[in-house]
C-alpha cells in the first residue's frame, strides 16, 4: 500500500542523474548502501527505498536505525511514509511501535490515512487488536485498506464476521482483499455457512479468478472434510494457481484420512505442472504417505526433500518421522530425528511416542534440550509407562505434572485416570477424577472403563448413571458399561435392556462399537436371541461383528451356527482375525469335533498367516483332553508360548480325572499347586480322582494337606433376577447352599420343597403313564 507513494515524479526530477544511474546499475545493496551514507542530505525516495529493501532482506533493525538517523536530522526530514514504514519494520516489537505511534500523533503525521493503517496493522500482528481497534475508531474518514486490515486482526471468527456484515450494511464494497479476509474467518460449522454465502457474490462480481480468492475458497472448503469435492471443483477451475493453490488442495486431502490417496496423486500432478514444492507441499505428501502406508512412494519423496534442501526444516522431519513410525521403520525415524539441526516439542513428542521402553530417557532428553514439554507430550508419556507397567515412573510424572500444573490440561488427568486403572490402583483413579475442577465425557468415560477393567460392575452402572445426568454419553459410554454388565453376574440384565433402548433413542444403534459390545453383552448373559437380533439389525457387518456373533454362539456350545456363520463370514469377503479362531476351536472343542478343530488350526497358520498365540494353543490342550487324547494334549502343552496358564492346567485335569490318567494328573495337579497353592480347584480335582480309583489313603493325605496349608474349597454360588421395578435393586440375589442370609429365607424354603414336591409327583404321574403304556403294548 505504500509503493503508491514511493517514487512521486516531482521527487524524481530532484535526485541527481548519477544517483539515478547507480541505483539502476549496482547489484551490491552494500554499494548502494554506501552511496547513499556519502548522500549529504539524501531525497526522502531514497528513504523509503533503502528501509524497503532492508525490510525486504528481514533486516528490519537496519531499516529502523535509518528511520532513526534521519528523524534526529529534524522532523521535516520524514514523512508519512517514512512512519508506515518505521510501523512496518515494529511487527516484533510493539513497544518501538507504540512510540513510534506517539511520535505520529506529536508530528501531525497521524491525520494521513497510511500511518492510521500502518498502525492497526502493526497491533494486529502483534496481538493487541483492542489498540488497533481504538485507532479505527479514531479514523475520520477510513478507507478501504483500514476496513480490511482491522478485519484482518479479528481473533474470534464469529466477530470478525459480524464486523464484515456491518461493513457491508454501511455500503462497503468488498473488494478481492476484503473476501480473502473473511474466508479465512470461515473456521468452525456456522462461520462456514456464512463462507458459502460470500462464495456467491465472489462469482457475482467475477472475483473467482483472483488467485488470492480461489485460494482462500479452496482452504475454506478442504478443511471440511465432506467438501472436498467443492474444494477441487473451484480449485480446477482456478485459470491461475500458485504454490499456495497447490498447498491448500494438497493439505486438505492430507487433513482428511480418506483422501490420502489424493493427496499423493495431487504432488505428482503439482510436480508435472513445474510448480516448485515448498515445506507446507511436503509435508502433506509425507503425511498422507503415512496414512496409505505407502513407504516405497515415501521414501521418494524423501529423497526429493533431500535435494530440494528441506532435508532439515523441523516441519518436514516431524513427518517424516511420524511416517517411518508408522511404517514399523524405526531406524529411519531415528536417523531423521538425529540429523535434525533444531527440534521442537512435535519432533521431542513423536520420538517419545515411537519407543515404549524409552520413553522417560526421551523426555529427559527433551528437557536438557531446554525443549519444553506440551500436554500432548504428557498423554504420550502416560501411555508409554501404562504399557510397559512402570508405576514408579508413573508416580514420578504424576508429580511432574502437579509441579508445573499440566494437570488442569483435562486430557492430562484422564490420561492418569486410565493409567492407575491399568495399574488396579482405583482409590488414586478415583482421586485424581473428585480433584477435577471440571469434568468432560472422556473423563466420565475413563472412570466407567476404569472399574469394568477392574471388576467393579456395579460402580461402573452407577458411574454410567451420575454420567448420564451431567452429559450425554457417546459410543464409548455405552461401550464401556455394556463390557460392566456383560462380565458381571450379580447385575440384573434389565439393566443391559435399559441401555440398550437409551442407546437407540440416541442413534447409537449401528456404530460397530456399540453393536459388538451390545452383541458380548447378551451372549454373556445367556440371551443368545438377542445377540443375534443385533447382529442382523448391522447393515455393514465389520470383521469385528462377525467375530462377536461367532463368540456368542461358540460360548453357548452351538458347533452348527459357529460352522455357519463362519462360512458365510468367508463367502462375504471378510477375513478372520485370531479371535474369531479362538472361537471357532473352542465350539470344536466342546462339540468333540478334534480333527475339524486340527484343520481349523492348520487352516489359521497356512491360510492366514496368524501365528498361534498361547490362547490358540491352549483350546488346542482342551479340545483333545475333552476327546480322551491325553498324549496329543500334552505335546500341544509343551508348545504354549510362555508355558500353560492356570486354566488350561485345570482343563487338563479334569480330563485326566474324566479318563482316569493318575500319572498325568499328578504331573498336572503339581505344577498347579506350585503356581496357586491356596486355590482348592487342584485338591478337589485330584481327592475325587483318587476316590474313584478307591485310594482313600491319598484322599486323606491330600485333605490334611488342605487342612495344614488352611486351604478352603470355594463356596458355589447362584443368583436369580427378581420379578419387579428394576430400580427396587442394581444387583441379582446371590445366594449358596444352606444359606440362610435372606430376610424371606422361611418362604424361599418353603416355596424350594413345594416346588421339590411337585416335580417327585410330576415325575411320579410321569413313571405310571409309561408303565401303562409298556402294559398296553405287552
Amino acid at each position: 500500500m505504500f509503493t503508491r507513494r514511493l517514487i512521486p515524479p516531482k521527487t524524481l526530477y530532484t535526485v541527481p542523474l548519477h544517483r539515478q544511474w547507480l541505483a539502476q546499475n549496482l547489484r551490491s545493496f552494500h554499494n548502494a548502501r554506501q552511496v547513499f551514507d556519502k548522500s549529504l542530505k539524501p531525497a526522502l525516495v531514497s528513504i523509503h527505498q533503502s528501509m524497503l529493501n532492508w525490510i525486504h532482506q528481514n533486516c528490519k533493525i537496519e531499516a529502523l536505525k535509518l528511520f532513526k538517523n534521519q528523524l534526529q536530522m529534524g522532523i521535516s526530514e520524514i514523512d508519512e511514509v517514512a512512519i508506515a514504514l518505521a510501523l512496518k519494520g515494529c511487527r516484533e516489537n510493539v513497544n518501538l511501535g507504540s512510540q513510534i505511534h506517539s511520535l505520529a500523533i506529536t508530528s501531525g503525521f497521524i491525520s494521513f490515512t497510511t500511518v492510521p493503517n500502518s498502525l492497526m496493522s502493526m497491533y494486529c500482528k502483534n496481538g493487541h487488536f483492542n489498540k488497533a481497534l481504538c485507532v479505527f475508531n479514531a479514523l475520520d474518514f477510513p478507507d478501504r485498506v483500514s476496513y480490511n486490515t482491522l478485519l484482518s486482526g479479528f481473533e474470534n471468527g464469529k466477530e470478525a464476521l459480524s464486523f464484515a456484515l456491518w461493513m457491508h450494511s454501511i455500503g462497503f464494497l468488498f473488494d478481492a482483499v476484503s473476501y480473502t479476509t473473511a474466508l479465512s474467518h470461515c473456521t468452525n460449522e456456522e462461520e462456514f455457512r456464512f463462507g458459502i454465502q460470500l462464495h456467491s457474490p465472489v462469482l457475482k462480481f467475477g472475483l473467482e479468478n483472483d488467485v488470492f480468492v480461489g485460494n482462500a475458497l479452496v482452504t475454506m472448503y478442504s478443511k471440511w472434510g465432506s467438501n472436498m469435492a467443492e474444494a477441487e471443483r473451484v480449485f480446477y477451475e482456478m485459470l491461475h494457481k500458485d504454490l499456495v493453490s497447490w498447498n491448500a488442495l494438497l493439505s486438505g486431502y492430507a487433513q482428511e484420512g480418506s483422501y490420502s490417496c489424493q493427496a499423493t496423486l495431487g504432488f505428482r500432478e503439482m510436480m508435472k505442472a513445474g510448480v516448485k514444492p515448498d515445506h507446507v507441499s511436503f509435508t502433506s505428501a509425507v503425511s498422507a504417505c503415512g496414512q496409505e502406508r505407502s513407504l516405497d512412494l515415501a521414501k521418494q519423496i524423501h529423497g526429493l526433500v533431500i535435494k530440494m534442501a528441506y532435508g532439515t526444516h523441523i516441519s518436514v522431519c516431524n513427518v517424516l518421522i511420524s511416517l517411518y513410525y508408522k511404517c514399523d521403520v524405526t531406524e529411519d525415524a531415528n536417523k531423521v530425528f538425529q540429523s535434525m539441526t533444531e527440534r521442537n516439542v512435535v519432533s521431542w513428542t513423536t520420538m517419545l511416542s515411537m519407543n515404549d521402553e524409552s520413553a522417560v530417557s526421551v523426555f529427559n532428553g527433551m528437557r536438557r534440550d531446554g525443549v519444553y514439554p506440551n500436554h500432548v507430550t504428557f498423554v504420550g508419556l502416560i501411555h508409554s509407562i501404562t504399557v510397559k507397567s512402570s508405576l514408579p515412573e508413573g508416580q514420578m510424572i504424576h508429580g511432574f505434572c502437579l509441579k508445573m500444573n499440566f494437570f488442569s490440561e483435562l486430557n492430562v488427568a484422564n490420561s492418569f485416570i486410565s493409567m492407575y486403572a491399568k495399574f488396579e490402583l482405583m482409590e488414586d483413579v478415583f482421586k485424581v477424577f473428585e480433584e477435577l475442577d471440571q469434568r468432560d465425557l472422556i473423563s466420565w468415560n475413563a472412570l466407567i472403563s476404569a472399574y469394568a477393567q477392574n471388576g467393579m460392575s456395579r460402580e461402573a452402572l452407577q458411574t454410567f448413571l451420575s454420567a448420564s445426568m451431567e452429559l450425554p454419553p457417546n459410543e464409548y459410554t455405552f461401550g464401556s458399561v455394556l463390557s460392566a454388565i456383560a462380565s458381571s453376574e450379580c447385575i440384573s440384565l434389565k439393566h443391559g435392556q435399559r441401555c440398550h433402548a437409551c442407546l437407540i433413542k440416541r442413534g447409537f444403534n449401528r456404530n460397530p462399537i456399540v453393536s459388538g459390545a451390545l452383541l458380548d453383552m447378551y451372549a454373556k448373559r445367556g440371551s443368545i436371541a438377542e445377540s443375534r437380533g443385533v447382529f442382523y439389525e448391522i447393515a455393514d457387518r465389520s470383521q469385528v461383528s462377525w467375530t462377536a456373533i461367532i463368540s456368542a454362539h461358540s460360548r453357548h456350545g452351538d458347533y452348527e451356527s459357529v460352522m455357519a456363520l463362519f462360512k458365510e463370514m468367508k463367502n462375504k469377503g471378510v477375513s478372520p482375525d485370531s479371535i474369531t479362531f479362538l472361537s471357532i476351536l473352542t465350539a470344536c472343542g466342546r462339540k468333540g469335533m478334534v480333527d475339524m478343530g486340527v484343520d481349523i488350526f492348520n487352516s489359521m497358520v497356512r491360510d492366514y498367516s496368524i501365528e498361534p498365540s498361547s490362547e490358540h494353543y491352549s483350546c488346542m490342550v482342551d479340545m483333545f483332553g475333552r476327546a480322551g487324547r491325553l498324549k496329543e494334549a500334552e505335546i500341544f502343552l509343551a508348545q504354549i508360548p510362555g508355558g500353560p496358564g492356570l486354566s488350561v492346567l485345570q482343563s487338563l485335569l479334569g480330563a485326566c480325572r474324566i479318563y482316569g490318567n493318575v500319572e498325568m494328573a499328578t504331573k498336572v495337579a503339581n505344577t498347579l499347586i506350585a503356581l496357586e497353592p491356596e486355590q482348592s480347584g487342584s485338591y478337589v480335582l485330584m481327592s475325587n480322582l483318587f476316590a474313584e480309583k478307591g485310594q482313600w489313603e491319598k484322599v486323606a493325605n491330600i485333605r490334611k494337606g488342605m487342612r495344614d496349608k488352611g486351604v478352603r474349597k470355594e463356596i458355589g454360588f447362584s443368583w436369580v433376577d427378581v420379578i419387579g421395578s428394576i430400580d427396587c435393586s442394581l444387583n441379582l440375589h446371590g445366594f449358596s447352599s444352606d444359606d440362610k442370609s435372606h430376610p424371606q429365607t422361611e418362604e424361599i424354603y418353603r416355596m424350594a420343597e413345594w416346588i421339590g414336591s411337585e416335580l417327585k409327583y410330576l415325575e411320579h404321574e410321569e413313571e405310571e403313564s409309561e408303565s401303562v403304556a409298556l402294559a398296553c403294548i405287552i
